[in-house]
């Protein structure tokens, strides 16, 4: 199930980041410290186009995707002792029932404020995807994380090799224009590696312990 998509802020800077660094990537790292024609430059280049393609997939997919919806006809069965029906509060156990949205929910779903209804197993809710990470998108949001991780590495590792490499005649032919595009891209590429990593690692804990965000906070 897909969902409709109004103008957010957040998702047009990310898509605009990713946009930069692919070209500074491809078009000034790859090709001054390869060359785009070499065979070294056209492996370097297919790979991480490669890798941006299943980035940008992901995040695509991750947007538009309904994160997962209470079925308006749930009810939870009192019947069987082991479904977790009711919820454990400060004042006493309820029954799961969301007033917002006057319906009964199931374990592990979660009412967002922002989305302004609930969400199967809600992990969190995601201003840089401007959409909640849920039952049903929290795969393509992880493998997203993945190669984003793996995109921001590679360009990073790119970016400092073509740095390195024979400095003397990147001297000279180094202009204004490229100073500030390596500027730029070591601003944005130092910290999304630097968050992105600490992520990756948080999400990896999660599922290692089948917890959501949620969960883990509350908890």
């Amino acid at each position: 199930m897909t969902r409709s998509l109004s103008f957010s802020l957040p998702v047009t800077v990310v898509v605009l980041a990713i946009a930069y660094i692919y070209f500074s990537t491809v078009f000034i790292f790859i090709d001054r410290w390869f060359g785009l024609m070499s065979s070294p430059g056209l492996l370097n280049a297919a790979v991480f186009t490669g890798v941006a393609l299943m980035c940008v997939f992901n995040y695509t997919v991750s947007v538009f995707r309904d994160p997962g919806r209470v079925p308006s006809t749930y009810m939870p069965d009192v019947e069987d002792s082991g479904n977790p029906i009711h919820e454990i509060k400060r004042k006493g156990g309820d029954l799961r029932y969301c007033q917002k949205c006057s319906h009964y929910k199931p374990a592990r779903a979660h009412h967002c404020r922002v989305c302004k209804r609930c969400v199967l197993r809600m992990d969190h809710h995601c201003i840089w995807i401007n959409n909640c990470v849920g039952h049903a998108n929290y795969k393509v949001f992880f493998i997203f994380v993945v190669y984003a991780v793996m995109a921001c590495v590679y360009s990073l590792v790119l970016l400092i090799g073509s740095l390195t490499y024979d400095p003397e005649k990147d001297e000279e032919q180094t202009g204004d224009s490229f100073r500030t595009a390596y500027v730029i891209s070591g601003l944005l590429l130092v910290p999304l590696c630097v968050a992105l990593s600490v992520l990756l690692g948080w999400h990896i804990y999660l599922i290692l312990q089948n917890k959501t965000t949620i969960e883990v906070i509350r908890n």
